[in-house]
């Protein structure tokens, strides 16, 4: 397998600029996710990566190997698409093994590597049916194996759940773990979505507007994000943001967003000493929201009232969309809450647990 490297990549279309500056490095056997919204840049940097896209400036290495050009089949990766790209006329064994006949592999091995591909993928009993027999889920794992047959040395995955439903995305989300953990394989994986980028990356790139805003693993990210478009976008459901003052009385700092006031940890003083009296932003994730009630830690300075509008009981937690003054913000509570629409409660804020943008280049304080 193989180290993957993009330098200063960059691609415009016209005036249009797709990839901006973007600097990766990708370890070998590393499951590397690029994640963002749509038109982030994600699937060119994938494109450019597979020799797809030609790339306006910047250099990509796959194993130390200067690649910008040289043709895509001869580059030794192997892609999977979103649509799954198999040939409708021919079946399932012959959709796997007909790369391996372009390139003159010996009959035997082409049906050795196509065996052992569908024990893998545990599709040996669909190798005599076509495309349009065959659910999307197995489609998958047809365009999975058509990719494994090839022992590349890196694996490309584009967007490859989208067109599923949602329990069957689950059920290959772990598929594909688990064949990166038998295959040992250097996978890059393009995804929208940050559910699946936590669960399966060892580490996650996030794009946002062509440039790489921050990477690292998946679970350090979430809890130290860069910026504020960072924090917004890794967590479910999102985290919540308030428009703030900081405040400095005495030796104390306090957040002050009109509709309530908090006192910061004396552990955040340092990093926002420079920032008295200036514009903040206040992030606060819904599962550091706590009912009053139901936490230990509750304390007049770090609790505030909040009306309930909607509730989404989801088994051992609740969802509650609840008003603050002027703020709508998402809490994570305890399912003993027994808050009803209308009713206004009292929610605690794990404060060490919260995260401080500033105002002007939303950065992350701390």
């Amino acid at each position: 397998m193989a180290r993957v490297v993009l330098k200063n990549l960059s691609k415009k279309f016209k005036d249009i600029v797709a990839v901006d500056d973007v600097n990766i490095d990708i370890a070998d056997k590393e499951f590397a996710v690029l994640v963002g919204p749509s038109g982030c840049g994600k699937t060119t940097t994938l494109r450019a990566i597979a020799g797809l896209e030609e790339v306006t400036s910047g250099e990509i290495y796959i194993e130390d190997k200067l690649v910008n050009d040289i043709p895509p089949k001869d580059r030794d990766i192997a892609m999977v698409f979103q649509n799954y790209a198999l040939y409708p006329h021919m079946d399932v064994y012959n959709n796997m093994a007909f790369g391996l006949k372009l390139r003159k592999f010996p009959k035997e091995e082409i049906d050795q590597r196509v065996q052992e591909a569908a024990e893998i993928l545990g599709i040996e009993k669909l190798l005599k049916r076509r495309p349009k027999e065959l659910s999307g889920g197995q489609r998958q794992r047809v365009a999975v194996g058509r990719a494994i047959v090839r022992k590349p040395k890196v694996f490309l995955f584009d967007e490859p759940l989208s067109n599923l439903d949602a329990k069957l995305r689950v059920a290959m989300r772990t598929e594909i773990s688990k064949l990166y953990h038998r295959l040992g394989a250097t996978i890059i994986y393009v995804t929208h979505d940050q559910i699946e980028a936590m669960t399966m990356a060892t580490r996650i790139f996030i794009l946002n507007d062509g440039k790489l805003q921050q990477d690292g693993r998946p679970l350090d990210v979430y809890q130290n994000p860069s910026n504020q478009f960072v924090a917004g976008f890794i967590g479910s459901p999102a985290m919540n943001f308030f428009p703030s003052k900081l405040l400095k009385e005495g030796s104390d700092y306090l957040i002050d967003a009109e509709s309530f006031k908090v006192k910061l940890p004396s552990a955040f003083h340092k990093a926002i000493s420079g920032h008295a009296d200036k514009q903040v932003i206040f992030g606060v994730r819904p599962e550091d929201f706590h009912d009053k009630e139901f936490y230990p830690g509750a304390k007049p300075e770090n609790t505030i009232k909040a009306k309930a509008e909607v509730i989404e009981p989801l088994g051992d937690e609740v969802l509650f969309y609840l008003v603050s003054g002027k703020h709508n913000l998402v809490a994570k509570l305890d399912s003993r809450t027994k808050a009803e629409v209308g009713d206004e409660l009292e929610v605690a804020l794990e404060m060490e647990e919260t995260h401080i943008f500033d105002g002007e280049n939303k950065e992350t304080l701390v």
